[in-house]
């Protein structure tokens, strides 16, 4: 593998982590600047496991060094979390990972500091030990969550927090969702393990393929024909939520970039609509309804404003993902644990009032309304839809389990890792007649 290929990713890590970019974005820029596919592979496992480990490492490199490195020399000082990654969580080989990263330096163009990262690199390694015990003994550092989150997820669920942010920095399975329009599980899974792919069916998720390890989707066999989209099993369990049939009108709020949209057009002829506040994120929509051969009626507009947009006929199903803190996927978003506050949450309390309330009214009588959010913050599941329940008296919260995840006090929570899916809470709100 090239230097420059960390080079590369210490430059992406220093703007995600230290100015706010997103993961997704700089992998998407960086990715195309790599012939190699081996390169680009080690690219996307540094950056994505950087970010994941940032606030573990992060601290760590500031106690090795004299004079912190984060202002001055934000890439090179990423680049020293980035050789503590390659050691400790990559577990490349020792005198590979130092010298590459040495190496890489240079590529950043600054020679100069080629002996202080070899000699921090080294010192780490003479000291590790008690290095390491010191980062353990702080959740924050020993599971590289936000103090606050991880306050939140001992307040929430504390007999879970420590499995939930294990679960969190585990590498998640590929989890695909057959597009039944267009083929079978079985002829999709024969197609790509005669590729070389091992794909498994799923127990309980009647669409879903397992593949073990993260891959380059666009490369499958299908994907190019709209046989399959990447989603993970917990929110694929919306569709059969949704209790579906055929000629029923439905509205996806907040819908963007559409993958439980596609999912509800997979399984029943319906009248959908596709809401989304941001322009930019309905052209997503809009892209993978093309790819999966699907059609639906897209609406840019704001969920909380319905007389911007709705023209007075109920819908018969009502699917509110909600904005929320995405503090159940940080598996597969480990930037999100960089970029979220603990004062983000009040702001998204009240937009997910506003969106549910507003919602209510449209859906016709005797329908069924379902909020879903990727979050495990109680604030933001039972007490938003508890506080519907108490103010209308014509909504009624249905009883149903899934086969992984826990009744919450109203509805359904699975936590990160349970039955190997991402974090994810389901309500069903049912109008009276």
């Amino acid at each position: 593998m090239k230097a420059d290929t960390r080079a590369l990713a210490a430059k992406g890590l220093a703007e995600v982590a230290l100015r706010g970019a997103s993961l997704r974005d700089v992998m998407e820029r960086s990715a195309p600047r790599l012939a190699d596919p081996r390169d680009r592979a080690l690219l996307m496992a540094l950056l994505s496991e950087g970010a994941r480990w940032w606030l573990r490492f992060d601290p760590a490199v500031d106690g090795l060094l004299e004079k912190s490195l984060r202002h001055k020399d934000p890439a090179v000082h990423a680049l020293l979390v980035l050789g503590l990654v390659q050691l400790e969580i990559l577990e490349l080989a020792d005198y590979a990972a130092v010298a590459a990263t040495v190496e890489a330096v240079r590529a950043l163009k600054r020679p100069q500091l080629a002996g202080l990262v070899n000699a921090v690199l080294r010192r780490w390694q003479l000291e590790r030990e008690s290095l390491l015990a010191k980062l353990d003994a702080r959740p924050q550092t020993r599971h590289a969550h936000p103090a606050w989150l991880a306050a939140a997820l001992a307040r929430d669920w504390p007999l879970q927090a420590e499995a939930v942010m294990a679960a969190d920095n585990a590498e998640p399975p590929l989890m695909l969702r057959v597009n039944r329009r267009r083929s079978t599980r079985e002829a999709l899974a024969a197609r790509l393990q005669t590729a070389g792919y091992t794909a498994t069916a799923h127990p309980w998720l009647s669409d879903a393929l397992v593949l073990p390890h993260s891959s380059d989707v666009t490369r499958l066999p299908g994907f190019e024909d709209g046989l399959f989209a990447v989603q993970d099993g917990a929110a694929q369990a919306a569709a059969d939520l949704a209790d579906l049939h055929d000629d029923l009108r439905v509205l996806d709020a907040c819908a963007a970039p559409g993958g439980k949209a596609c999912h509800l057009l997979e399984r029943a002829d319906i009248d959908l609509t596709a809401l989304e506040f941001d322009a930019p994120r309905a052209e997503r929509i809009r892209q993978n309804l093309m790819r999966l051969r699907l059609d639906a009626k897209i609406v840019v507009g704001d969920a909380g404003a319905p007389k911007g947009w709705w023209k007075g006929r109920p819908f018969d199903r009502i699917l509110l993902d909600a904005p929320c803190s995405a503090s159940g996927v940080l598996r597969r978003r480990p930037d999100v644990r960089l970029h979220r506050r603990e004062s983000d949450i009040t702001a998204m309390h009240a937009q997910q009032r506003r969106l549910l309330s507003a919602l209510w009214p449209l859906l016709a009588p005797g329908g069924r309304l379902l909020y879903v959010t990727c979050s495990v913050l109680r604030a933001e599941n039972e007490a938003i839809v508890g506080e519907l329940l108490a103010a209308q008296t014509d909504a009624q919260a249905l009883a149903f389990t899934l086969p992984a995840g826990q009744p919450a006090a109203l509805g359904w929570q699975i936590l990160p890792g349970d039955g190997d899916l991402d974090g994810m809470y389901y309500a069903v709100l049912q109008k009276s007649r």
